[in-house]
């Protein structure tokens, strides 16, 4: 079924946005900032488990969580571990929710408007795995600036 497919390709780049975040030298490397980059290594990671827990964990399975988007960014000083965690434990929403999702469930609808239009589930989903690998790259590209 697509829905195994896509939870696999989620689970492996989250596992590696996890493996990036503890691959930092330190935990400070993980929050600089230098000229030209906005967000640091940590924060990055913090608005991808954010992303993953709102729109995975509450919107389309049933969680309690509530997002705090500005949060994502503006915190600072979390150690590699917590932020890597919160990636990994990202991952097992995103395994749970596909888990048990069918293909027709894939073609429905999304629950919420993106960008003031009706998408379906797939087209949401397919969404939220381009911009985990965006923030993915620029992990990287932040870890091995600062490293």
């Amino acid at each position: 079924m697509l829905n195994h497919s896509i939870r696999d390709l989620f689970v492996r780049d989250l596992r590696s946005a996890a493996e990036e975040i503890d691959s930092y030298p330190s935990d400070e490397s993980l929050w600089e900032v230098r000229e030209g980059i906005n967000n640091s290594g940590g924060n990055l990671g913090l608005h991808l488990a954010g992303n993953i827990n709102h729109f995975f964990g509450s919107v389309l399975g049933s969680s309690d969580y509530e997002r705090n988007r500005d949060l994502e960014f503006s915190s600072k000083g979390a150690s590699r571990e917590a932020v890597s965690d919160a990636l990994r434990n990202a991952a097992g929403v995103v395994q749970d929710v596909l888990d048990s999702m069918s293909d027709e469930d894939l073609r429905n609808d999304f629950p919420e408007q993106f960008g003031g239009k009706t998408v379906s589930n797939a087209w949401m989903i397919a969404h939220l795995l381009t911009h985990l690998n965006y923030h993915l790259g620029q992990i990287n590209y932040h870890r091995r600036l600062v490293g």
